[in-house]
């Protein structure tokens, strides 16, 4: 009995033991992961002092506008800690490399001016539609590929440019919920037409959209009232809508490089019409300026004028002219050979 009390008491001895142990085994083993996560913090605070700092440094303030202004550094995401500056008011990221515009953009209420280009973001996050005091976004030569429709809910937008995006063909029907914008550049892009949405744009009074595959203009075109200039050099049009000659605001009008084979001949009566360019393009008829219109040739803006204002007017009347030749022909061969074919009395 003597014995199997002792053995007895050794195994409780050893189990005591043991869980003694392994107690404090797992007591060190959640100190070193608490002095590990506590290490981990001072370095993830350090590290984010490091980033307010150098951000703090990107900050000026302009004309009354805090502006955090960045350009050819390497930042291809924005860190998080950009939330502790919800005073900026303009964003101007040039050449850094960004591919992605945060999600937490959505927080920068006062952001008045976000212009990004010249970087390589591929998409505009939803959240972009939070911003409603914003006025211009800027987000030419990218790799857009697609507008968010939320980018209608942007009410006091007045400018957006979208320039060489490569892979951009269309907008969201939202984006004609745009009241105020004024300014917008799609060129250097994939759009076969002018979308519904543009024409619908009521404040819009300048419009890019040169180096596209456009092929045609909406026949509605003249709704756009307030327009002043229009760019749709290297495109595919072939003619231009009657209608066009009803943009009683448009002013300036470049359509250099299509394949325009007539000018509609009520141009001709355009007199808003400042600046208008048709070099590069297979019209059907060949007209030469007046010597009295002829600009000397020393001046810089004689080679535009060839294909100019004056160059359309003079086009106009000569198509009209060989277009009643032709009718007076006609009509004369006609009453030839119904003479010819009348009985004789």
């Amino acid at each position: 009995m003597t014995g199997v009390a002792v053995c007895s008491g050794s195994v409780s001895s050893i189990k005591s033991l043991w869980e003694t142990r392994i107690k404090k085994t797992k007591q060190d083993l959640q100190k070193q992961q608490e002095q590990r996560a506590g290490v981990g913090r001072v370095r993830h605070n350090w590290e984010d002092r490091i980033i307010l700092a150098k951000l703090k440094e990107k900050v000026v303030t302009e004309e009354g506008r805090v502006i955090l202004r960045i350009e050819k550094e390497e930042w291809k995401t924005l860190p998080r800690a950009l939330v502790h500056f919800p005073q900026l008011m303009e964003w101007q990221l040039h050449r850094v490399g960004l591919q992605t515009i945060p999600r937490f953009i959505s927080s920068f209420e006062n952001l008045l001016v976000l212009d990004l280009s010249r970087n390589a973001i591929t998409e505009i996050p939803k959240e972009i539609g939070k911003l409603t005091r914003l006025r211009e976004l800027l987000v030419s030569y990218n790799r857009v590929q697609s507008i968010p429709e939320e980018l209608g809910c942007c009410e006091n937008l007045e400018k957006l440019e979208l320039a060489m995006n490569r892979d951009l063909d269309e907008l969201p029907s939202e984006i004609s919920n745009l009241k105020k914008l004024c300014h917008l550049d799609l060129s250097m892009n994939q759009f076969t037409e002018i979308p519904e949405c543009v024409v619908s744009l009521p404040a819009l009074e300048w419009l890019d959209m040169g180096g596209n595959r456009l092929q045609s203009l909406p026949h509605d075109i003249h709704r756009m009232e307030k327009l002043h200039t229009m760019w749709l050099q290297r495109n595919e049009l072939e003619f231009l809508p009657d209608n066009i000659c009803y943009m009683r605001s448009l002013d300036t009008l470049v359509l250099s490089n299509n394949k325009l084979h007539d000018i509609p001949s009520m141009m001709e009566d355009m007199n808003n019409l400042r600046f208008v360019n048709f070099r590069d393009n297979p019209l059907t008829y060949e007209v030469e300026l007046p010597a009295a219109l002829k600009k000397s040739e020393d001046e810089e803006e004689d080679d535009r004028e060839m294909f100019g204002r004056d160059f359309m007017r003079v086009y106009c009347q000569e198509a009209r002219k060989r277009v009643n030749s032709n009718y007076t022909s006609e009509l004369n061969v006609t009453l030839e050979a119904v003479a010819e074919s009348a009985p004789s009395l």
